[in-house]
């Protein structure tokens, strides 16, 4: 079991109006620690490109300890908490941390692999399970299709006519 940490200097733009880390921000903070694990482990886009096939991140959930301010350096952590047998679903699981081990937020990001072409989940290649697999947690779950369908949220479409019927009026937020 391995935990793979990726380093930030929180920037002006990474705030929100209460001039600490934005919600968004942890969002990018943690797509950008993936990607950065993912490339130094040999399956950054150049490999997803030649296998044909990408993560995507179905659910995500947050929770928030301690804020984050400007200037300050943020650790956050990569671990797999929750895999498919065939490596198909996949759960990571994030930390973020100040240099002194203070912990601030942990989030879960819930997802599959899909076929680019196709655009139906897949398999990955077995370099992609392996390196998964050294990074599993202690307790890993293990997740089957079932989990997917008990995704908190179901899609639910509407008629397009409401947005037609509205009567839209545009709110003016300068006094």
């Amino acid at each position: 079991m391995s935990v793979y940490y990726h380093k930030f200097e929180v920037r002006w733009n990474d705030l929100d109006a209460n001039r600490h880390l934005a919600n968004s921000s942890y969002v990018q903070y943690c797509a950008q620690t993936r990607m950065a694990f993912m490339t130094k482990h040999k399956m950054g886009l150049r490999e997803l490109n030649r296998w044909g096939i990408g993560p995507v991140i179905l659910h995500e959930k947050y929770s928030f300890f301690k804020e984050i301010y400007m200037g300050q350096e943020v650790f956050v952590s990569l671990e797999i908490d929750g895999f498919a047998e065939d490596g198909s679903i996949y759960q990571f699981l994030h930390k973020f941390y100040l240099p002194d081990g203070t912990h601030c937020a942990t989030a879960e990001a819930f997802g599959v692999w899909i076929d680019m072409m196709l655009r139906k989940s897949t398999t990955p290649p077995d370099d992609i399970v392996e390196v998964m697999n050294q990074f599993k947690t202690a307790d890993t779950k293990i997740f089957t299709r079932e989990d997917i369908k008990a995704l908190p949220f179901r899609a639910e479409n509407i008629d397009p006519k409401v947005f037609e019927e509205k009567k839209w009026t545009k709110i003016n937020l300068r006094p």
